[in-house]
């Protein structure tokens, strides 16, 4: 028998979840105004080398990357936004005024150990908003991705950072390098190697003894130039007002290279170690690192799988179930088949059945109404209706 890969998993048990999430998301996203992308599983690979960053674990462990039957070096998408960014750019949105704001969903694409939360093949839903710089957008999509959650009733807590700018960032950097030579020894060899390559991303460390020499590292948000520190004084007064509650995590730095100013996270413990159900934050240098022209962007992305198991959908029946007694019914049945989905959920049983057969059939697929056509019912044109 051929089994699905490892780490990729037929979506059937949850495809009831799966997909009212993804309405669900839809509909919170398009009252904010977001309007849906769809953009190709396959890109070229420069595009993530480019975006997501070389050093990554990303680029370097994780990409299905191939070389095409062209000769093209292409792989299959591991993330939404870099994609999402170079549709910005082709279509020349870039080079327009007007600020542009999408939502998405589909698969993604990581070679890594699967576990609980986690797969080679996942799926995302996220959002991408283009052209605004103020620290508004960021409140405006953190507020999107809390009434995203709320709306399926799902605990969690939001954990912020700001990672500084171009003007404040680098002088950071070189204080947390210099601690970090100090600790060398001390810390695993990712981190080391991150050291030389992104040493920003030893921070995300989830290695227990590395977290527990980074207690004493200095702090980018004590490093923040006047301009970053007031957006993210802004952000935490404006949280407060909107009732969002927050944690500063100064530690979050979000994995990809092209994060700056606002990262967060939302973070749930009903889900087991992978606690992270959502995250984004700004990238307003990623269209420019494209070769585009300057434009301020900020977004999200939440992990599906992640987020099914709790996701919750109220057991409340719903829709039609038709049924004959007699093979004589199928014409009217099917006419009347036609004739209520243009409107309804309903369930056609084109099979003769006992009326017994037919209510516990109807009660077994949880719908509300039953409509039975027997003998008496076609002399007359008739339906014998009840509600479950």
């Amino acid at each position: 028998m051929i089994k699905a890969l490892r780490g990729m998993k037929d979506i059937i048990e949850d495809s009831d979840k799966f997909t009212h999430f993804i309405k669900k998301a839809s509909e919170v996203s398009e009252n904010f105004c977001f309007e849906y992308i769809e953009t190709p599983l396959l890109e070229e690979t420069r595009l993530f080398k480019r975006s997501v960053g070389e050093s990554s674990d990303i680029v370097n462990k994780e990409m299905y990357q191939f070389t095409d039957k062209g000769g093209n070096d292409v792989c299959l998408r591991p993330e939404g936004t870099a994609g999402v960014v170079r549709a910005y750019m082709e279509h020349k949105f870039d080079k327009m005024a007007t600020p542009k704001q999408w939502y998405y969903y589909g698969p993604m694409f990581r070679y890594e150990r699967p576990q609980k939360g986690r797969l080679r093949e996942f799926h995302q839903f996220g959002v991408e908003s283009f052209g605004e710089a103020s620290v508004y957008e960021d409140i405006k999509v953190i507020l999107l991705a809390s009434k995203i959650l709320d709306s399926f009733k799902i605990n969690y807590t939001l954990k912020i950072n700001s990672l500084g700018c171009s003007e404040c960032r680098p002088t950071y950097m070189k204080d947390l390098v210099s601690f970090l030579e100090e600790k060398k020894d001390n810390l695993c060899e990712d981190c080391q190697r991150r050291i030389i390559q992104n040493p920003l991303r030893v921070l995300d460390c989830k290695n227990e003894n590395c977290q527990n020499e980074l207690q004493t590292a200095p702090k980018i948000t004590h490093n923040l130039c006047e301009n970053c520190n007031k957006d993210f004084e802004k952000l935490q007064n404006e949280l407060k007002k909107l009732n969002i509650e927050y944690e500063v995590d100064t530690n979050l730095v979000r994995g990809l290279d092209y994060y700056n100013k606002t990262a967060f996270e939302f973070v749930s413990t009903e889900i087991g170690a992978q606690s992270a159900i959502c995250g984004g934050g700004r990238y307003d240098k990623l269209v420019e690192m494209l070769d585009g022209k300057p434009v301020p962007a900020v977004g999200f992305a939440m992990g599906i799988e992640r987020l099914l198991p709790l996701v919750n959908i109220e057991n409340q029946r719903n829709g039609i179930y038709l049924g004959i007694m007699t093979e004589d019914a199928r014409d009217m049945a099917l006419a009347k088949f036609n004739e209520l989905t243009k409107d309804n959920k309903v369930y056609f049983e084109n099979r003769v059945r006992k009326l017994n057969q037919h209510l516990k059939k109807a009660d077994k697929l949880n719908l509300k109404k039953v409509m039975i056509i027997g003998e008496d019912e076609l002399k007359n044109e008739t339906f014998w209706e009840k509600e479950l």
